[in-house]
């Protein structure tokens, strides 16, 4: 039975290898569709995100994969804008140390790059989400979450800044369950943006 029921969800590609947003967009999106990694659909390429915005980036990795697979394909680009610093990290945010990925040094020059900044230090989660299909027009949603950066890090869970990004619960990204985060993080928001569009196709 539980089978069935996988099968007759549609496919839906996630172009992305990261499993803590593969996490995510399952848990957000797993009732409606049945949610493959990149791996899981063949694909081990390093695709290159030259955008100069957070949607064109998330255009660029699902158009990739579809172009790829001829599967509907979803890909996110998030990223933390520091209003002290001109909305740095911005589209640069996973390789702000020069390094892509590496979270303990990406915040760490964070927290050297405001270590003059009085709080509090404003800021927010940004994620584009772009769903491409063939034969459709794609679907872009932009989904923000208002925040605080901290002047040192708070939690274990999470993953990027969440340690020092201070939510509306008042606890951080790193603090907070992975239920409360998914009900109001950027993602979370960006997604629901794209299935609001999706439905208004109907």
């Amino acid at each position: 039975m539980m089978e069935e029921q996988k099968q007759a969800r549609p496919r839906l590609i996630v172009a992305s290898n990261n499993r803590n947003k593969l996490r995510e967009f399952a848990a957000i999106l797993g009732h409606r569709f049945d949610i493959v990694s990149m791996r899981d659909a063949g694909i081990e390429a390093d695709i290159e995100e030259n955008g100069a915005t957070f949607e064109e980036n998330a255009l660029i990795k699902a158009r990739y994969v579809m172009d790829a697979t001829g599967c509907a394909a979803i890909a996110d680009d998030s990223g933390l804008e520091v209003d002290a610093l001109g909305g740095e990290p911005g589209v640069y945010s996973a390789r702000y140390c020069g390094r892509h990925g590496d979270d303990e040094a990406n915040n760490d020059l964070l927290l050297k790059n405001l270590a003059d900044v009085p709080a509090p230090r404003t800021g927010r989660y940004v994620a584009a989400i772009a769903l491409v299909r063939p034969g459709h027009d794609p679907i872009v949603g932009r989904g923000t979450c208002d925040g605080e950066i901290l002047e040192q890090r708070r939690g274990h869970g999470g993953f990027g800044y969440d340690p020092l990004f201070l939510c509306e619960t008042g606890e951080t990204f790193a603090e907070v369950s992975a239920e409360t985060k998914n009900a109001i993080s950027h993602r979370r928001r960006g997604i629901e943006a794209v299935l609001a569009a999706l439905e208004a196709e109907a």
